[in-house]
């Protein structure tokens, strides 16, 4: 199956992978491996599992879309796509089998039945094709249609300041001011609600990404932005992931982002970018000594305009959590926080 010096690693990842998966002879299609996983899905122990047939297992037939009918050890029957690898087991020709996507028991009666989950998929296919595009409707309305206004109250309010200043008070400069500010800070929502818009349409493209070295960058950006800050970086090397960059590198400008916004009022803050293993993954963290958060109020911290700090305290939109939270779930991981006021909060995530 593998060089005889790395059986022992490939049989543990083989074990202990999360994906169902099992390893068949292609000549007499007897089942000779299993894992965990697949066992769980199958409801058999491993003995009871390796002493049946691909026969057993894998019905007769499958649907135009590539689905095939399984049985589990309760005479259930469920859909499920698999990928075959050939490989060499023990001096035998073998193929190991991934089994993907999966849906729950059909029936006995294979046509009706798979044709009508086909025209539901379908249906949903479309569906969620239709909502794509409304969202991408709404944003090209929100990028377009409401900027326009909002230039024209900012453009016609910072006028009336330069040709009337001199015939106002000062407490109508101070209302055409806050005028300004308010469409300033719209304008900077909409950037915000379009950038979860994009975020949630985008595509993923996995690759292997440095995280350690796209932190750095961010680092080094945002102490070129405002020099006079002293910000002490703690970032670990060799961090790395099989995720999309461009959505990765938002991730993390928002996390680091936060924790530099968060400790804009101490002197000597300290923001670290680390990993630790925890349950057979990698959790990445982002963790600062700034303002912190009481935890009662911790699951707000990813709903879109939520705040848990006052606008005078700390400049924000309420978006940035959010995004991130939608990036961490478009790759099938976990985001979560911890913290405590005047000492600081730590972000962990999964990819």
């Amino acid at each position: 199956m593998a060089p005889r010096h790395d059986e022992e690693t490939y049989r543990t990842l083989f074990e202990l992978s999360p994906q169902p998966m099992w390893v068949c002879e292609v000549e007499t299609r007897k089942l000779v491996a299993v894992n965990e996983a697949a066992l769980a899905m199958y409801g058999y122990t491993r003995r009871e599992f390796l002493d049946l047939s691909v026969r057993q297992i894998v019905r007769e037939g499958s649907t135009a879309q590539g689905w095939e009918r399984h049985l589990r050890r309760d005479e259930t029957l469920f859909l499920v796509r698999t990928e075959r690898k050939e490989l060499d087991f023990g001096g035998a020709r073998a193929q190991l089998v991934l089994l993907l996507d999966s849906v729950q028991k059909v029936s006995e009666e294979p046509a009706e039945q798979i044709a009508e989950l086909e025209r539901q998929l379908s249906e949903c296919r479309t569906r969620l094709e239709a909502s794509n595009k409304e969202l991408e409707t709404f944003s090209y309305s929100v990028s377009h249609d409401l900027r326009a206004p909002l230039r024209h109250i900012d453009g016609f309010s910072k006028a009336l300041l330069d040709d009337y200043g001199d015939k106002l008070d000062e407490e109508g400069k101070e209302y055409l001011g806050r005028i300004c500010q308010a469409t300033q800070k719209m304008g900077q929502l909409i950037d915000d609600v379009l950038k979860m818009a994009r975020v949630t349409r985008a595509e993923l493209d996995r690759q292997n990404v440095n995280l350690s070295v796209v932190a750095q960058v961010i680092a080094l950006e945002m102490k070129h932005a405002d020099p006079a800050r002293q910000v002490e970086f703690h970032i670990e090397k060799g961090l790395t992931a099989h995720a999309d960059p461009r959505l990765t590198r938002l991730l993390l400008e928002n996390l680091l982002g936060n924790a530099w916004k968060f400790t804009g009022k101490r002197e000597d803050a300290l923001i670290e970018f680390g990993a630790t293993e925890g349950e057979g993954e990698t959790v990445y963290f982002v963790r600062d000594n700034g303002a912190g958060f009481d935890m009662a109020y911790a699951g707000k911290l990813f709903s879109l305009f939520q705040r848990l700090h006052r606008a005078d305290e700390f400049e924000g939109s309420g978006v940035g959590l959010a995004v991130a939270h939608r990036i961490v779930r478009r790759h099938g991981g976990r985001i979560w926080g911890e913290g405590s006021p005047g000492s600081g909060a730590t972000f962990y995530f999964t990819l």
